[in-house]
């Protein structure tokens, strides 16, 4: 449900982001409620939303601890796989 908010902002920040909203097709009440969402989302939200499925998926495959000198062991990797 929709609600109206009232806001008090500098006319010069409000006629730059009326010009911004207008150039990525979208209204000022949409940007700025994006932003507002964005900003109050939980840590847990934010911090699985820039991983995409396939990078949770191979998240753990490979245990960086064990492995002393993991480039070497990348370019072993590659070289037995390109031969």
């Amino acid at each position: 449900m929709d609600a109206k908010l009232t806001l008090k902002l500098n006319h010069t920040v409000i006629e730059k982001a009326k010009e911004y909203a207008k150039e990525k097709n979208t209204s000022l009440s949409r940007l700025i409620e994006n932003y507002l969402q964005s900003i109050t989302k939980e840590e847990s939200e934010k911090a699985g939303s820039n991983i995409t499925p396939l990078v949770k998926s191979l998240s753990g495959i490979i245990d960086i601890q064990q492995v002393d000198n993991f480039k070497k062991e990348y370019a072993s990797h590659l070289i037995k796989k390109y031969k």
